[in-house]
């Protein structure tokens, strides 16, 4: 498989064919008049990127590349604003050199060398970043960027079966570190959409939300010990299931998106793999009473694995399935006990509002079966697929992109509704066409997660500005009817106006203090979470 240098995953992978004909008959539906033309991206060699300004020392020089894919495909992430520039042959930042460290003293060498030089660090796992977090953008008065790479350090180092956790490196993709476990049958049991190109440091320096909606949703919860590099002396914290002795030092790394230090290995919880499952679909036609039976089953203790209500629009788009009232994919699942009775209970609470499972209920009592069926299969299917679609998409013209958030259940009407309205008046006022599209992605018995989707008709070479006035427009409503700028996608620079008005002061002011008393030389990854301080 080949990488793609501008859009997401395997360039084998890419929407193509019948499934691109299919697609663009679906976008026509709801934006008859949109311009669909289909614009490629630029040979790589067409590329303007300047040379690099830097050269490793001698001792590193093993690790460094120049290369022009390293560079440029370490020079953003996968936002829908990376994705157009890219088609439109605007790298606008490229780091100088892409380093791959070997070791844990390799980690340790190069910031010594980058901290005594001055150059920005941007730790890298596996670039899907959707904020900006690995883009070099405000780094012009550094002498140089380097983008370290920590897909080398990528192997389960020791496992723990008494105690049921594994110690394991930084770089270590999903599909490889679920590959390792499986003989042991074990798993981490994190799934985020980008789990086939996404690591394990990646997850823990952003606070990464995996597939399962309820329980051990962020990565946070599988957390049992960290070791994290940073430019005055590695941090490792005990390995403890629970500690009252102060904050925690894990906290304070989990979220940092990489200011702090290099994360290069964890102790994390992990658990036998599931045998039992049980599935439904919930068709509703009142979405007021699938949003209150969605609510009773997260405050009910039931804690399902898959609790996932998407609105009309959703489940018509990317689930195929026509209802006035939406459609709750639920899913429950053990290693230790059959769950027919939990999943009985949670469609009691669903048919006391209205709910209905025409496809029935799929179980399962192995772990190579599923137990999905009509909606929910066709859903899970399109989930897969969505990244790949966004890029054919935006390559028609299409704004296609998505906010996540999280609020307390008395707030989620109010939420929803101000979203819409900022969105469509902004397409209105860009003079285009669009929908929005809600599901939640995770629930708790205070509040969801809702995942607002965007899907609007742009002109093509004005995307990009377009979707920064949405972009603006949804934040700003998000953070006035008190949800979160993001429930598990990060700050990185993009949301970093919101992030700043959300954070207490105090606590802003305590974060510049370990950012100034850990990065002394303001290396890592400058203008993330905070403004680092001006440089000796």
């Amino acid at each position: 498989m080949t990488r793609s240098w501008w859009g997401w995953g395997n360039v084998e992978d890419a929407v193509t064919g019948a499934e691109r004909a299919a697609l663009t008959e679906r976008v026509k539906a709801i934006a008859p008049d949109a311009d669909l033309s289909v614009h490629d991206a630029p040979a790589l060699s067409e590329l303007k990127v300047p040379d690099s300004r830097i050269e490793a020392p001698k001792a590193l020089s093993g690790l460094a590349s120049q290369d022009l894919y390293d560079r440029v495909a370490h020079g953003h992430g996968q936002a829908f604003r990376d994705v157009v520039r890219a088609l439109l042959g605007r790298v606008d930042n490229v780091p100088d050199l892409v380093v791959r460290p070997r070791t844990e003293q390799d980690v340790v060498d190069v910031l010594d060398w980058c901290a005594g030089d001055g150059i920005a660090v941007i730790p890298f796992g596996g670039g899907t970043s959707v904020v900006g977090g690995v883009e070099p953008r405000g780094t012009e008065d550094y002498p140089g960027v380097v983008s370290l790479d920590l897909g080398g350090l990528n192997r389960i180092l020791e496992i723990d079966h008494v105690s049921r956790a594994a110690r394991i490196q930084a770089g270590m993709l999903g599909p490889a570190l679920e590959q390792a476990l499986r003989p042991e049958n074990l798993t981490l049991r994190h799934f985020p959409q980008s789990f086939e190109f996404s690591t394990l440091g990646g997850w823990l320096a952003t606070r990464a939300g995996g597939h399962f909606a309820t329980v051990y949703t962020h990565i946070d919860d599988m957390v049992e010990s960290m070791r994290v590099v940073t430019p005055v002396g590695i941090s490792e914290s005990r390995r403890l299931p629970g500690s009252g002795a102060g904050p925690s030092p894990d906290r304070m790394f989990l979220g940092s998106e990489g200011i702090l230090g290099v994360i290069t290995e964890a102790w994390m919880r992990v658990q036998v793999r599931p045998r039992w499952r049980s599935g439904a679909s919930v068709l509703f036609d009142d979405y007021t009473a699938a949003v209150t039976a969605t609510r009773v089953i997260a405050q009910s203790g039931l804690f399902p694995a898959n609790c996932r209500l998407l609105d009309p629009m959703e489940a018509f788009l990317n689930a195929g399935t026509p209802t006035s009232g939406g459609v709750l994919v639920l899913g429950f699942e053990s290693a230790d006990h059959p769950v027919d009775e939990a999943i009985s209970h949670a469609l009691r609470i669903c048919g006391e509002y209205g709910g209905r499972v025409p496809d029935g209920v799929s179980s399962a009592d192995s772990e190579q079966d599923s137990a999905r069926t009509g909606a929910a299969d066709t859903w899970r299917s399109s989930f897969l697929r969505m990244p790949y679609q966004r890029d054919a998409l935006a390559a028609q013209s299409m704004i296609v992109e998505t906010f996540e958030t999280a609020c307390t259940w008395d707030r989620f009407e109010e939420l929803r509704a101000a979203v819409h309205a900022a969105a469509t008046g902004t397409f209105d006022a860009l003079g285009i066409t669009g929908v929005v599209t809600c599901r939640f992605t995770h629930v708790y018995p205070d509040g969801p997660a809702p995942y607002f989707g965007i899907y609007a008709a742009g002109h093509w070479g004005r995307t990009v500005e377009q979707w920064d006035e949405i972009k603006a427009a949804v934040s700003q409503a998000l953070s006035d009817s008190g949800g979160t700028i993001t429930h598990h996608h990060a700050v990185g620079r993009d949301h970093r106006p919101w992030y700043d008005n959300q954070r207490p002061e105090p606590f802003a002011t305590a974060l510049r203090a370990s950012k100034s008393a850990l990065d002394p030389a303001g290396i890592l990854n400058p203008g993330v979470l905070i403004d680092p301080a001006r440089r000796p």
